[in-house]
C-alpha cells in the first residue's frame, strides 16, 4: 500500500487517471458533494478531485492510499469475512463503511463457535461482533457484524481471519430454526388442579411460540415410592421409548432430590440425568436428562413453567433439535443472572413474565 498526503497544488499536477482505484483515507468536501472516507476513486470521482485542486475550490490536503497486489479494500474484506463465518439461517446486508450486519433469515436461535470468535478478534485489523450465544432471534433481526477497521487490510491478515472462520467445516456464527415437536408432560402426584393449569398452559404458551404443540399431562398418581417408580418407568416406556426421538417436560421433580422415584424410573429404563440443576437463576434447579435419544426438561415445581426462568432459554434450543450436553448447560453461567436487566435474552413471550419467588 502506498499513502500519501496531498495537497490541492500537489493534487492538481497528477493525471486524474493517476487517482484511479486509489483510496480516500478522510472524507473530502467538494461543491457537488461530499466524497466519503473509503471511497474508491473511480475516473468520474478522480477527475472531479483533480478539476476542484486546480480551480482553486478545494481547501483542505486529500489522504489517499493506492492499494498494492496483496490489499483488499474494507469492503470487500468485510464480505469475504462474512462469508467464511455464516452458516446456515443467515443474509448479508450491504457493507456501509466498512461495517457488514447479518440479519436472521427466519425466527430462531442464534448459535456462536464462541472460542473461535474470541480467537479471531485477536487479530489486529478484523473485527466480528455478535448477539449472545443461544438468544433466540426473529427475522430480519441484526445477529452479527463484521468490520475491517482501516480502508485498506493485507490479505494474509483477512486469510488468518477466514481460517479462523471456517475452520473444521464449522460455521462460526448460525441462526437454527424450530422444529415442530409433539410435547407430553409428566408430573408428580400431588400437584393441585390450580398448578397443574398453571403448567400447562405455561406449557401451551410456550412450546406454540415455537411451532411446537403441546401434547397433555400424565399425572402419576401412585402415592408410594414403588409403585411410582413402576408408574414413571411405564409412562416414560409409552411416551419416550415406544415413539423415538421426543422432548418431555416434566414438572414436581426437583434436582436436589437424589431419592425422587422418578430419577429412579430413569435410570432403570437406561436414562440418565445430564446435569442436576443449571447454573443460572432464577431456575438453578432444573434440571435436564436423556433418555435413548430423547431429552427432559424438569422443574422443582409445575407452578415454574409460568414463569420467567432459565428454562426459557434452555427450551427455544432443545426445540431446534440441538442434543444439550454439559458444556452447553454450563454456558448458562455467562450471563446467568437472569434479573430483569437480562430479560432481552429471553422469548418475547418471557420478558414480561414474572419470576418465582426465592
Amino acid at each position: 500500500m502506498l499513502a500519501k498526503r496531498l495537497s490541492p497544488e500537489n493534487l492538481g499536477a497528477y493525471d486524474p487517471a493517476e487517482l484511479v482505484g486509489a483510496v480516500l483515507l478522510a472524507p473530502v468536501q467538494l461543491t457537488s458533494g461530499t466524497l466519503r472516507k473509503g471511497t474508491r476513486l473511480d475516473a468520474e470521482a478522480g477527475s472531479s478531485l483533480v478539476a476542484a485542486a486546480r480551480s482553486g475550490s478545494l481547501k483542505q490536503p486529500v489522504r489517499l492510499a493506492w492499494p498494492g497486489p496483496d490489499d483488499w479494500h474494507e469492503d470487500d474484506a468485510a464480505e469475504a469475512l462474512a462469508i467464511a463465518a455464516a452458516g446456515s439461517g443467515l443474509r448479508r446486508l450491504p457493507p456501509r463503511q466498512s461495517r457488514l450486519d447479518l440479519v436472521a433469515a427466519y425466527d430462531g436461535v442464534f448459535y456462536v463457535r464462541t472460542d473461535a470468535l474470541l480467537r479471531l478478534n485477536t487479530i489486529d485489523l478484523l473485527e466480528l461482533f455478535t448477539l449472545f450465544h443461544g438468544q433466540v432471534v426473529q427475522a430480519g433481526q441484526v445477529v452479527a457484524s463484521v468490520k475491517v477497521a482501516p480502508h485498506l487490510i493485507p490479505l494474509a491478515t483477512l486469510a488468518e481471519g477466514i481460517a479462523i472462520a471456517c475452520e473444521n467445516g464449522e460455521p462460526l456464527i448460525e441462526v437454527r430454526t424450530y422444529e415442530p415437536f409433539d410435547v407430553p408432560a409428566i408430573v408428580t402426584q400431588g400437584v393441585s388442579s390450580i398448578d397443574l393449569g398453571r403448567f400447562e398452559s405455561g406449557a401451551r404458551v410456550k412450546l406454540e411460540a415455537f411451532g411446537s404443540r403441546f401434547s397433555g399431562t400424565t399425572v402419576i398418581a401412585a402415592e408410594d415410592a414403588e409403585g411410582a417408580e413402576r408408574e414413571i418407568k411405564a409412562t416414560l416406556q409409552k411416551l419416550v421409548l415406544d415413539r423415538g426421538r421426543q422432548l418431555v417436560l416434566v414438572g414436581g421433580v426437583s434436582a436436589g432430590d437424589p431419592i425422587s422415584p422418578f430419577f429412579a424410573a430413569l435410570r432403570g429404563l437406561g436414562g440418565r440425568v445430564i446435569r442436576h440443576g443449571v447454573p443460572a437463576h432464577p431456575g438453578s434447579m432444573i434440571w435436564l436428562a436423556e433418555l435413548a435419544e430423547s431429552q427432559l426438561l424438569g422443574l422443582p415445581q409445575c407452578g415454574m413453567f409460568a414463569k420467567a426462568t432459565a428454562a426459557d432459554l434452555i427450551l427455544p434450543r432443545l426445540l431446534t433439535g440441538e442434543r444439550m450436553t454439559v458444556k452447553g448447560l454450563a454456558e448458562l453461567a455467562h450471563g446467568g443472572v437472569l434479573g430483569r436487566e437480562m430479560r432481552f435474552r429471553f422469548p418475547s413471550y418471557a420478558q414480561d413474565l414474572d419470576a418465582p419467588e426465592g
